[in-house]
């Protein structure tokens, strides 16, 4: 048993000092440490309130826990686990919410690999179920006041200012190719002598996909994590995330930002106020689509179209063949590349817009 045995009584609730096994990458804005105190405090539990578990059962499919490094430790039954209260609406993976009351003892679930923790209410046919933990306490502070990754957040911006282009990367859904599509320009840009900035804006907690952004050369990276966000469902109007995520990666002074938008253009993570936002529309230098069929890039076209935006490349598992590459410049007049066969054109299809954003995008963001 992991849970010291001494009580702290405090006049807000009963402290208990528990020592952690592992401790989820979720968690990580806070820097917290293994050893921590957890209240019975009863509250109306919020989304990136730290808490702490109990692992009861194992999964053949989804065992692993991402650790704040960024390694991934094997999750055991009996473990106690650091996360964070979230939702998740995975298309391939768990679905999840935050659930109406927090108390020791209750059951819930490990909705992620980065330590979200919700009540699962459904799972992709390729997944078992979820595994199941038991509620030790809310994580806090010596007064017994819940943690929230929220208590360390950039504050929201509602204005971009000046930036380096952006170039936006979208898909279909999770696992079209959008992360591969984004480190691989992120490779070829930083080939070409450019400084690359890269951020995620929307999906669920989870340290993997900026940490490969950092492998293939970017020079700094943020995320909704950054903004206090567990996951970016039912965030409803992304803009201010962007705009601070944005802003954050522009105080390295980069040549170019990439951006990921994880998840789908459609679906419950909020992706397409991204595309609603004029002053966002406005900086943005290039738009990457990946897709895994011909009809989801037919359909990211007309999507976007509606919205008077064009893509400028389409990538992604559809052009993982060069069948499916021709076929999307032939049949729907956009440019296509393989991020995976040929990432210097990928770069080159969008360097050009990208070179003429450069300077007149600050000039006029300036003016």
């Amino acid at each position: 048993m992991n849970e010291h045995q001494e009580t702290i009584p405090t006049h807000y609730a009963v402290v208990t000092i528990v020592e952690a096994d592992k401790v989820g990458s979720a968690t990580s804005p806070l820097g917290l440490a293994r050893t921590l105190a957890v209240t019975n405090a009863s509250r109306t539990p919020q989304a990136g309130d730290v808490i702490a578990v109990r692992t009861l059962t194992d999964s053949a499919t989804y065992n692993m826990l991402e650790l704040p490094t960024g390694r991934l430790a094997k999750i055991n039954p009996g473990d106690v686990v650091i996360g964070v209260l979230g939702r998740r609406r995975a298309l391939k993976g768990f679905v999840g919410d935050v659930p109406k009351t927090v108390n020791a003892g209750d059951q819930l679930h490990l909705l992620s690999l980065g330590g979200v923790i919700g009540h699962c209410t459904g799972h992709h046919s390729s997944l078992g179920d979820a595994i199941k933990v038991e509620v030790i306490g809310v994580v806090c502070d010596e007064g017994g006041r819940a943690l929230n990754i929220a208590d360390v957040a950039l504050p929201l911006r509602t204005t971009l200012g000046p930036t380096a282009p952006i170039v936006l990367i979208a898909g279909t859904s999770m696992n079209s190719g959008k992360t591969y599509a984004a480190t691989e320009l992120i490779k070829q840009a930083t080939r070409a002598g450019l400084q690359v900035a890269a951020g995620k804006l929307s999906g669920v907690a989870c340290l993997r996909d900026t940490l490969n952004m950092t492998d293939h050369g970017a020079i700094a990276t943020a995320s909704f994590l950054d903004c206090g966000l567990p996951s970016t469902v039912d965030v409803g109007d992304l803009a201010p995330v962007a705009k601070t995520i944005i802003s954050r990666l522009n105080e390295c002074s980069p040549d170019l930002i990439v951006i990921e938008l994880g998840d789908g253009l459609l679906g419950g993570y909020s992706v397409e106020s991204i595309f609603d936002d004029l002053e966002l529309r406005a900086q943005t230098a290039a738009v990457i689509f990946c897709a895994s069929d011909y009809v989801g890039a037919w359909g990211g076209i007309e999507l976007l179209r509606k919205r008077g935006i064009e893509i400028d490349v389409i990538s992604g598992s559809v052009t993982d063949s060069q069948m499916g590459e021709d076929y999307i410049k032939n049949q729907f007049g956009v440019p296509a590349a393989n991020s995976k066969r040929n990432g210097a054109l990928l770069f080159e299809l969008i360097q050009t817009k990208v070179e003429a954003a450069g300077p007149q995008k600050l000039v006029e963001a300036g003016a």
